[in-house]
């Protein structure tokens, strides 16, 4: 048996009134989606557990089948784990954002989308003059894949550092960002530092030649997402098989490299809407002809998500069905049987442009088990099924391993 994830991050929704009162996935059409419900399993599972913020950390920890109660210990070690960086046991690691602030005001979580290239000279320069101000207590290393996506470590950290209280750049756009610098102990140096780098970065040359092209400046560092290293158990020792994972996303490759998993890099992968959706699925291929397992991650889904755009939102869920989806049904046909999981690792709603703690729809189809499911994939479709998964890291052992959907 082949074993394939489709993770479209953040593609549940809530109904929106210029749709109809349908979400998204409701009023896009997804005839592949929909043909893997019409003969498999649906239903809801909550991948956010009760205290827990709602992010891309989380769901997909509970996605991958690892409990956020007892794994997570932050974003920021996850991304560490991608990049190479061997983390000392007092180090402390941090998402760094590049942000785009106006006056006071968070005005884009991804300055603008800057580019790898653009990041990594702002990120750089960052590094160099505040070191020279404030010693070698800490270090910036640009993110592998995705511009506005770095780390921060900072090194002998006190141990009640990881526990200060941090807030993710989407959840604030258009609000007043001093309001949400870090809290707690040992913030007062990182918020100066936040504070410093758009003395750094407003005007450097990168920005100004942005600001010239109309495009938004990168003047801010955003740190948050802090943590230490995680240990948990592979997926070999779990279920007895060597898996993969396709993603242009540091935190996912992260949960890949914990979890023993390989990851594969795609030509033209990009973790925006131009992603190459179809070498993904390709790719995705490829790997089940040596191993049992492959996750798919996509992103596109989750930033027309963020920016509020309900339109972008379903061209994104029905590229991810043709290209991704329509490819997979196509070519897993060479292999004796496969069963392949569906489901966002949690909703990113138009209306707010951020995280919901929803329970997400998931759909199951196994080509050895045929079942008769709804003719559409959405949310409501699943919770009608009545099928709940109380606790999300509990699904992917039920999608492996088999057992009877709770409830």
């Amino acid at each position: 048996m082949k074993y394939v994830l489709v993770i479209p991050d953040g593609m549940g929704d809530k109904p929106l009134a210029s749709l109809g009162g349908k979400t998204p996935l409701e009023a896009a059409r997804t005839p592949n989606m929909d043909f893997f419900a019409a003969h498999g399993v649906v239903g809801l599972s909550q991948n956010i557990p009760d205290g827990f913020t709602p992010g891309t950390d989380i769901g997909c920890m509970s996605v991958f089948g690892y409990d956020p109660k007892i794994y997570f210990t932050g974003r920021g070690p996850l991304e560490a784990a991608e990049l190479g960086i061997a983390l000392e046991k007092d180090d402390l690691a941090f998402r760094c954002n590049l942000v785009t602030a106006e006056g006071g005001v968070l005005k884009d979580f991804s300055a603008g989308h800057v580019s790898v290239a653009e990041a990594r000279i702002l990120i750089e320069v960052l590094g160099e003059r505040l070191r020279e101000k404030h010693g070698e207590r800490f270090r910036f290393y640009p993110g592998g894949g995705t511009g506005y996506r770095n780390l921060f470590i900072y090194h002998k950290a006190d141990p009640g550092m990881a526990r200060i209280v941090s807030t993710p750049p989407h959840d604030i756009m258009g609000r007043a960002y001093r309001d949400y610098l870090p809290k707690g102990k040992g913030t007062d140096f990182l918020a100066a530092l936040m504070t410093e780098s758009r003395e750094i970065l407003e005007n450097h040359p990168v920005n100004e030649k942005r600001a010239e092209n109309g495009k938004a400046r990168a003047n801010l560092i955003w740190l948050w997402g802090q943590g230490v290293p995680p240990h948990f158990p592979s997926y070999h020792k779990r279920f007895g098989f060597q898996g993969a994972v396709i993603t242009a996303v540091d935190l996912l490759k992260g949960i890949a490299i914990h979890a023993g998993l390989d990851v594969i890099a795609v030509p033209g992968v990009t973790g925006y809407f131009d992603t190459n959706y179809t070498g993904k699925a390709e790719y995705a291929v490829n790997v089940l002809r040596s191993r049992d397992f492959v996750a798919v991650h996509v992103e596109s889904t989750d930033e027309a998500g963020h920016m509020g755009d309900a339109a972008l939102k379903i061209r994104a869920i029905e590229d991810v069905d043709r290209w991704v989806l329509g490819t997979l049904r196509e070519k897993l046909k060479e292999f004796e049987a496969f069963k392949i999981l569906i489901l966002p690792d949690h909703y990113t709603c138009v209306e707010t442009r951020t995280h919901s703690p929803d329970p997400v729809p998931f759909l199951i189809y196994s080509s050895r088990e045929e079942k008769r499911g709804p003719r559409k994939f959405c949310e409501k479709t699943a919770a009608e099924s009545k099928i709940f998964v109380k606790e999300g890291h509990t699904l992917m052992n039920l999608f492996v391993k088999g057992g009877v959907l709770p409830s």
